[in-house]
């Protein structure tokens, strides 16, 4: 089988510009931004600086955005930063990420989310159960959901992430209007730019997720106009999202407040509405994290169908459901290792490998740009970065600082993250290894 191609027939172009913007909202919004504001408060005890960092980490996402939208506008039918490396540097960079993606950046995360769900979902029916079991039962049927089709899959994403536009439009609502009294905005206090530098890890980590929008490239029907400007209307929706929730927190709450507690929309809305609130954020939670787990399980896959297809993974990962154009066997690869992951308990210690890895190749992948754009000088592009090379140059240093903020903090965990990472040095030559095989035979 050549690269590229499938043993059965394409995939299936039924996904158009609004499903992109969904998609890539869909990646950035979890259970974080009802969850972690604290840590930030925690960093930045005066209001100002904390919607500062909000925006400011919103200025970076945007810059990214504008990164990776250039890039698809050059490259429109590559799926994703796993083909953007293979193609901008070498087949084995590629590899490395998509290995470190399955084993490390995705599965760990999206266990740690579908055991999340769990939990509020068993608070919110009153049910007994473990909780691994109900997360590996989520993670199932959205398993089987989007084995059944790429239009299957993204409307149960669209679905879930229109409901977690309204929960955060509703918290927004009923914290500015039913505040018992006016904002607390406190007198500003000087800055201490080395808590604001540690503030802006959780921050950028909050705005992180809409780059895997471009690994369902090959599933859109006008992937050169749409993909780039889906990235880009969904990173803009979800700055405008978080700063409006950041600024609730501090209208309602105040710092001090918000830095006292592990739980800010909880206590926002408990505050604003009594216990209705809290069963409200349980709910709020439940959708939000269930809706990202679907955004999961329909981009992720399609980089092992990718790597199948150029005969660096299984042959069968590169085939298609003949009745529904899906990549199943990815997709089911996709779920049970996640399964797996979740039943086992494992899931908070690859979590600690995650950001690392994760940001180190959100970085590498920027950088394709300025190969692309040295290879087709003269071609014509319908999105550029404003601000090349300096915004380029600002995002990179910004998504490898928290690479190196990371191994100065937790240099164990950094240490197994890259471990496991250059483990796949063995697994590509293996593969390439096969793949002459198969080529004299």
């Amino acid at each position: 089988m050549q690269p590229g191609t499938s043993d059965h027939t394409e995939l299936a172009r039924k996904l158009g510009l609004f499903d992109a913007a969904m998609i890539a909202m869909g990646g950035m919004v979890g259970s974080g931004i009802f969850i972690n504001s604290y840590v930030v408060a925690r960093q930045l005890p005066d209001s100002r600086a904390i919607l500062a960092a909000w925006a400011f980490g919103g200025c970076i996402a945007l810059a990214g955005g504008y990164l990776y939208a250039e890039i698809a506008a050059r490259r429109p039918n590559l799926m994703g930063q796993y083909a953007y490396l293979r193609d901008a540097y070498h087949p084995l960079v590629g590899f490395l990420y998509g290995w470190g993606l399955l084993l490390v950046i995705q599965t760990g995360g999206m266990a740690a989310v579908a055991v999340t769900f769990a939990k509020y979902f068993l608070q919110l029916t009153g049910l007994n159960g473990g909780e691994t079991l109900v997360a590996a039962a989520a993670v199932a049927v959205l398993t089987a959901i989007n084995c059944g089709g790429v239009r299957a899959g993204g409307t149960t994403q669209n679905v879930f992430m229109i409901l977690k536009i309204c929960a955060i439009a509703t918290l927004v609502v009923c914290g500015w209007t039913l505040r018992s009294d006016s904002p607390r905005i406190e007198p500003s206090a000087p800055v201490d730019w080395r808590r604001f530098g540690v503030a802006m890890t959780p921050v950028l980590f909050a705005y992180g997720g809409w780059q895997t929008t471009s690994f369902i490239a090959g599933e859109l029907r006008n992937p050169k106009r749409d993909l780039s400007r889906g990235i880009l209307y969904g990173v803009l929706g979800v700055v405008v999202l978080y700063l409006s929730v950041n600024a609730v927190y501090l209208a309602v709450l105040g710092p001090g407040a918000l830095a006292n507690t592990t739980t800010p929309a909880s206590t926002t809305m408990r505050t604003v509405l009594g216990a209705a609130g809290a069963r409200w954020t349980a709910l709020a939670i439940a959708v939000s994290t269930f809706g990202f787990l679907s955004q999961a399980m329909l981009t992720a896959p399609r980089v092992y169908f990718t790597m199948a297809a150029d005969g660096l993974f299984f042959k069968r990962v590169a085939q298609l459901n003949r009745r529904t154009q899906a990549p199943a066997a990815a997709i089911v690869l996709q779920g049970a290792w996640t399964m797996v992951i979740a039943v086992s308990g494992r899931y908070e210690q690859i979590l600690n490998y995650v950001v690392c890895v994760d940001f180190l190749f959100i970085g590498l992948t920027a950088t394709c740009v300025f190969v692309f754009r040295r290879r087709d000088a003269n071609a014509p592009v319908s999105i550029q970065i404003p601000g090349h090379p300096f915004t380029t140059v600002l995002f990179v240093g910004a998504c490898w600082s928290i690479v190196g903020s990371t191994i100065y903090e937790y240099p164990v965990n950094t240490f197994i993250g890259l471990a496991i990472l250059l483990a796949g040095l063995p697994v590509y030559y293996f593969w390439k290894g096969r793949q002459r095989d198969d080529d004299v035979l």
